[in-house]
């Protein structure tokens, strides 16, 4: 019988990685897909339930200003009630929910319950922290041991359930999990039972993180640094000679955005690929999206243009979004490729043309300049006099290229294929960075993004909230929006790709 049919429901308990959304295994976003009720943790990156299936129950059972939102006995509680009324409960726990994660008292709670649950683990922050941080837990030519250790006892306990004197000499290299506030007696019981005061420690806030900071020490002068530079929790401890290790082998914090926060401003939808370019060099990115893409009012005029491509002799494509939206109507009309017959076929952009690839079609004609005018100077040298163009476009698209090609000769139809909307307010956390001034480099990636965010912030307030940061933009049209409102730029790649958006933030960044 399946699993998920029997009447008490099912949990799964999962861990959910010590910070960085990648870390998560393939069958724990598997159950976040699946699950009714998400119950999540303070630790467990935000970003998972974005996997979440769509009208799924989220609840924050972390913590609210240092304070356990929810005591461990009502998590069971909840863990429980959930489950008796049949949901499938996903628990998603920051690291591993085994290794101080308190998970085996929440499978003890269901156990007694007679609720179903499985146990999906996950990379603890010991292990992932340590290897974001370039500290290898065991070497060979350092230490074949490695102890896992509370920093935190519970508080009832009278006298210390750690053995120091075997901890201290017994063993090669010690993680302490949750020891920030103890972190001056752990070193003393460390030096006081055998442990070198030179051994080096290393302290890892926010592992795996964008915003992870390390501490290196020993013994006898890390609880010191730590007070000195005021460095808080969360953060694991490692102790041993591996620390040493780090300098030669940290690859996380020292890649060329690391530390970096960037804004960028695509849509949702389209935001993904130019987020994980910024973020494999480092940066903390901060998604904004200032253009939602909807279908146009009505399709009419396109679908009508569409059932006489035989009349037409060229079809012109400016962006991705008004070729999916064609191909779509294509298919909507009961057509394929084959409906553009004789038609050649113009492309703006590399990423035009990669859309019209999925489609089967290559561009006949692909100007060097990734706009309007690079294509109008392409179709100077051609006899386009009394030819037919289709030119499927946004409904805030610029006159250019209608009105140019009409000076050529040529009898362009223009539908509205889409047309963009402004969403209604910024995200809560982007407007906490800029005003925090977390916000280092802001990329935009057409015009209208940039006017979008101008009336949606107010231009005056926008200037002030992006003062010292780095105004990044896709290419010359974009670049005029944003001088138009008062902000310079700072950026600005020879050719207009988010790629080569990426790569010229990078040299802006690192630049001698």
């Amino acid at each position: 019988m399946n699993k998920h049919m029997d009447k008490n429901g099912f949990v799964y308990l999962i861990g959910a990685g010590p910070g960085d959304p990648g870390l998560i295994t393939v069958r724990g976003l598997e159950c976040i897909g699946l699950a009714d009720v998400i119950m999540y943790d303070y630790l467990a990156n935000k970003g998972l339930l974005d996997h979440a299936r769509q009208g799924a129950e989220l609840v924050y059972a972390g913590k609210v200003g240092g304070a356990h939102n929810r005591e461990q006995s009502q998590i069971n509680e909840m863990l429980v009630e959930k489950a008796r009324q049949g949901k499938i409960v996903a628990r998603l726990k920051g690291g591993d929910p085994f290794i101080f994660g308190r998970g085996g008292e929440e499978c003890e709670a269901l156990f007694e319950a007679a609720i179903p649950f499985e146990i999906v683990p996950g990379v603890t922050a010991g292990i992932g922290a340590a290897a974001y941080a370039g500290i290898p837990l065991t070497h060979r030519d350092y230490t074949t041991s490695v102890a896992f250790v509370t920093g935190h006892e519970s508080s009832g306990k009278e006298v210390s359930g750690i053995d120091w004197e075997r901890l201290s000499v017994g063993s090669g290299t010690l993680v302490f999990y949750m020891g920030m506030k103890n972190l001056p007696q752990i070193a003393a019981n460390l030096i006081a039972h055998g442990r070198a005061p030179e051994t080096p420690v290393a302290l890892i806030r926010w592992g795996t993180r964008p915003e992870q900071e390390v501490l290196d020490g020993t013994l006898a002068d890390i609880g010191d640094k730590a007070r000195k530079s005021g460095f808080k929790a969360p953060a694991i401890t490692v102790v041993g000679e591996v620390v040493r290790l780090r300098e030669r082998l940290r690859w996380f914090d020292c890649r060329p955005l690391f530390g970096k926060g960037i804004m960028i401003t695509r849509t949702a939808g389209q935001a993904g690929p130019f987020a994980r370019l910024l973020g494999d060099r480092g940066a903390r990115v901060y998604q904004c999206p200032t253009i939602e893409i909807m279908p146009p009012e009505s399709f009419d005029d396109l679908d009508r243009e569409i059932r006489s491509l035989a009349g037409f002799d060229w079809v012109i494509f400016t962006s991705a979004n008004g070729a999916g939206f064609f191909f779509d109507r294509l298919e909507a009309l009961g057509l394929d490729s084959r409906a553009l017959g004789r038609c050649r076929v113009a492309a703006v952009g590399p990423k035009t043309a990669e859309k019209l690839a999925s489609n089967g079609i290559r561009p006949d004609l692909l100007p060097s300049g990734y706009h309007a005018e690079g294509l109008l100077e392409a179709f100077k040298g051609m006899a386009v006099d009394g030819k037919r163009a289709l030119y499927p476009k946004g409904a805030r698209a610029r006159d250019v290229i209608a009105l140019g090609l009409g000076t050529l000769g040529m009898h362009v139809s223009a539908p509205v294929s889409y047309r963009t909307v402004t969403p209604e307010a910024l995200p809560a956390e982007v407007i906490d960075a800029l005003e925090e001034r977390r916000i280092d480099c802001i990329a935009f990636t057409s015009s209208s993004t940039v006017a979008n965010l101008a009336s949606m912030v107010g231009e005056n307030r926008l200037i002030h909230l992006l003062e010292g940061v780095a105004v990044a933009s896709i290419g010359p049209i974009t670049s005029a929006a944003c001088r138009d409102i008062g902000l310079p730029v700072a950026v600005e790649p020879q050719v207009a790709t988010v790629e080569a958006l990426a790569d010229a933030i990078v040299s802006h960044f690192v630049a001698p």
